[in-house]
């Protein structure tokens, strides 16, 4: 006898059940009108007046991105995110917001060329610009005060390093071309002079501070290095480099491991505590052409050099044996032009440097443009190029505030504040408001005295 067949049980249509290990679909996903959304650019190659041009400039996604950052830290609160993805999509969220990047603040107080410049510790929106003529600015973008201006002794008086004194933010370490690395105030009074050649035909180059060890290190163009203790205590006194040291900079995290930058084409790595000659050093990084700068990321585990001619590398602290990667990007030296420096973000891990177009390098294009080129640290692929159609100049120093959101760029004469176009209307607004405040009770001041003459006017005086 044959089996009898099993009747067919009809589904119901109203359940769907959904694998646990299925990945629900993003929101642009669900919602298929989002997909129409666009950014369009002025120009028909992705190019507008101002802002970023090339990658990410006409990104829909960067719409959602604050949707990725929401699940990240949902996913991290629950154990199910690791903390490089949360720091991913911080970075993309802010690699998507730099299309809106402009320059609403500019500065021009000098008569001679910007040569150095750093962002206040602690002050968010307050940077001090050292120039050619050794004139030094203490700006407060944000505020409506008038800016802290110290006039130098002019030709010859090139500030070439500036740090605030992190004990002191009301002070200033500075080296010079005068030929002395010394503090000083914002009043123009030096407080102590910790270096100084007695000699015209040597100069300071570079400094570094460290916080922890209260120790100032400083290169001159002789390729001698001085490491000092705050109070001017010298502790030793070695030629490190055949020539110029043009950069000199402390670890942040391990502030034993000096790095120096020097014109003879390298870039050597020292241990302070065991330096006792030129051979000393722990590592030498030879590179193809001048070194204009060597600095270490925002958590000391790598360095960033840039040469005179078209190469950015980045090392690892734990491998110096060779680059992680070595970027080709255009940015030459020249006689008049401060010498351009790759510097990181102070919290991505984003590098900004100045675009100076040269016909000799692979990819150039006719009409390039003069940019800040903001990099990938890990890839060294170009995320955004910012411009403002105002500013044609090179710009030399671009360094990003210790909160990272705000760039500040020296191009010749000129000091330059980027920002978001929402974020800079906002501060303008703020700096408005204060002026009319600020008038309001001058005014308001000056009619309550009106009231009180008139009142008193009006009184009948007596006689007893």
């Amino acid at each position: 006898m044959a089996p009898r067949k099993r009747p067919d049980t009809p589904k119901t249509p109203e359940v769907a059940v959904r694998r646990r290990g299925k990945r629900s679909r993003s929101p642009p996903e669900l919602e298929p009108e989002n997909k129409q959304l666009s950014v369009k650019s002025a120009d028909p190659n992705g190019r507008s007046d101002s802002g970023c041009l090339g990658a990410g400039a006409a990104n829909p996604q960067a719409q959602f991105s604050h949707c990725s950052i929401v699940r990240a830290l949902h996913g991290q609160k629950l154990g199910k995110a690791a903390r490089p993805t949360l720091q991913q999509s911080l970075q993309r969220f802010f690699v998507d917001s730099l299309p809106s990047y402009r320059i609403f603040q500019k500065a021009s107080p000098f008569d001679r060329r910007a040569t150095s410049m750093g962002w206040h510790p602690t002050h968010p929106s307050t940077l001090a610009v050292g120039s050619k003529g050794g004139d030094i600015l203490l700006w407060n973008f944000s505020s409506t005060d008038t800016p802290t201006f110290i006039k130098g002794i002019g030709a010859g008086g090139v500030i070439t390093g500036l740090k605030f004194n992190p004990l002191n933010t009301n002070q200033l370490f500075t080296s010079s071309m005068e030929g002395t690395t010394r503090l000083q105030d914002f009043k123009g009074t030096t407080l102590r002079i910790l270096a100084s050649s007695n000699n015209c035909n040597v100069w300071f180059c570079s400094l570094d501070v460290s916080a922890s060890n209260r120790m100032v290190v400083t290169g001159d163009n002789a390729g001698q290095v001085i490491l000092l203790n705050m109070d001017g205590q010298e502790l030793w006194n070695l030629r490190l480099h055949k020539k110029k040291v043009t950069h000199v900079a402390l670890n942040p995290l391990c502030d034993w491991l000096l790095a120096t930058a020097s014109v003879d084409q390298s870039v050597k790595i020292w241990d302070l505590r065991q330096v006792k000659g030129n051979s000393s050093f722990l590592s030498s990084l030879p590179h193809k052409h001048p070194v204009n700068a060597a600095c270490f990321s925002p958590d000391g585990t790598r360095l960033l050099t840039t040469d005179q001619n078209s190469e950015i590398r980045i090392y690892s602290t734990t491998r110096w044996d060779r680059a992680l990667r070595v970027i080709p990007h255009p940015h030459r030296q020249f006689q008049h032009l401060t010498p351009i420096q790759a510097t990181w973000h102070t919290r991505h891990n984003l590098i900004a440097v100045g675009r100076y177009p040269d016909p000799n390098f692979k990819g150039y294009s006719p009409y390039e443009l003069r940019t800040v080129d903001v990099l990938d640290g890990s890839s060294g692929k170009l995320m955004c190029q910012l411009y403002d159609q105002g500013y044609s100049g090179i710009f030399s120093r671009n360094e990003f505030s210790p909160m990272g959101d705000t760039l500040a760029s020296m191009m010749g004469y000129h000091i330059l504040i980027w920002s978001q176009v929402e974020a800079g209307a906002q501060k303008q607004e703020k700096s408005t408001n204060k002026r009319a405040r600020q008038g309001l009770r001058a005014s308001t001041g000056n009619a309550s005295c009106e009231k009180m003459r008139l009142s008193l006017k009006g009184l009948k005086v007596y006689k007893s």
